[in-house]
């Protein structure tokens, strides 16, 4: 039986699922630190349950992948400290990040996760990390979703020109 037949766990890591997994979760360290510190920031409460629900899924992908790192002996890449809770009222105004910013940002992130999932996923030859991908390139895409419903239901969503197509008759 070759290396890459049977169980997948069994299978090696190749460096690309390496750098890409570690990669994946190092960023979902810094995003949930960010997240954190946005959810002091938010006021609408909408918008602060969506925060929350993707340091929660960041927090679970991170857990599921971290579990392949340490079985194939690779160290986990640093993990920032929780940040307290604030409430957003204490934050002066000229310092605080508002809602349609926070919205702007996470728009953002979830097309970058969106890429990340691929890119990872388009690399694999471990079909269980593979398989771990495709849920978590689901899952952000569900997010994104919503986050988009909210940011067009409050006015927040900044678009590029759009485009008017006039058919002129000759």
């Amino acid at each position: 039986m070759g290396v890459m037949n049977g169980n997948p766990k069994n299978e090696p890591l190749h460096y690309g699922e390496v750098v890409g997994i570690w990669g994946y979760v190092a960023a979902n360290n810094g995003l949930i630190s960010m997240y954190e510190a946005f959810a002091n920031h938010a006021g609408d409460k909408e918008l602060i349950a969506i925060i929350e629900d993707q340091i929660k899924m960041m927090k679970s992908e991170n857990t599921t992948v971290e579990k392949i790192l340490k079985e194939n002996g690779i160290t986990l890449p640093p993990s920032l400290p929780s940040r307290g809770k604030a409430s957003a009222e204490e934050i002066p105004a000229g310092a605080r990040f508002m809602d349609p910013e926070i919205a702007a940002v996470l728009g953002v992130n979830a097309g970058q996760g969106l890429v990340s999932c691929s890119q990872v996923l388009g690399q694999c030859t471990r079909e269980d990390v593979a398989m771990h991908f495709m849920k978590f390139h689901h899952d952000r895409a569900t997010a994104g979703g919503r986050l988009m419903r909210l940011a067009k239901e409050k006015g927040w969503l900044i678009t590029p020109p759009l485009h008017h197509h006039n058919k002129q008759e000759n």
